[in-house]
């Protein structure tokens, strides 16, 4: 299996440009001069994802508050993200890494366990890029229950 590199703060951010749930490409560029929070997730509509989602969409208007954008990140299809986002009333954007490769250069990509089983998928990660484009805080292996409320303390937000 791959192993791919993960970012550390201090190290500049990967570019991306990548489909939204409605097919319009949302670059990283887009947020520059601004503080973006950039997550990884699994699969959009899993019971996991949701509630992280959810924590992100109940948490957003103290989060913009505070200067801070948000982005999802997984690799589903952009129809699959905008059926989530309807459902779940989500109002950030929810970006669709089809071929991973952002979620690669991101590091959120790669071995992982489950009940004894080895296999590569999404690792759950969350950063936050600063308005300069590099990275202030980067969160591996991250639990979906309880994370954005995790994530607000360390921020302070």
């Amino acid at each position: 299996m791959t192993e791919y590199s993960k970012l550390e703060p201090g190290d500049t951010a990967p570019a991306f440009t990548l489909p939204d749930a409605d097919g319009n490409d949302v670059s990283l560029a887009d947020y520059a001069g601004k503080k973006v929070i950039v997550y990884f997730y699994p699969a959009a509509s899993t019971p996991g994802c949701t509630k992280q989602a959810c924590d992100f969409r109940d948490s957003l208007a103290e989060l913009n508050g505070e200067g801070l954008e948000v982005i999802g990140i997984s690799p589903d299809k952009p129809a699959k993200l905008a059926k989530f986002r309807d459902k779940e009333e989500l109002t950030f954007p929810l970006l669709a890494d089809e071929d991973k490769t952002t979620l690669q250069a991101w590091g959120a990509f790669g071995e992982k366990k489950n009940y004894g089983k080895v296999y590569e998928g999404v690792i759950r990660s969350t950063f936050l890029v600063d308005e300069s484009g590099k990275i202030e805080v980067a969160q591996y292996n991250v639990r979906a229950t309880g994370h954005v409320a995790k994530l607000r303390r360390d921020l302070a937000v």
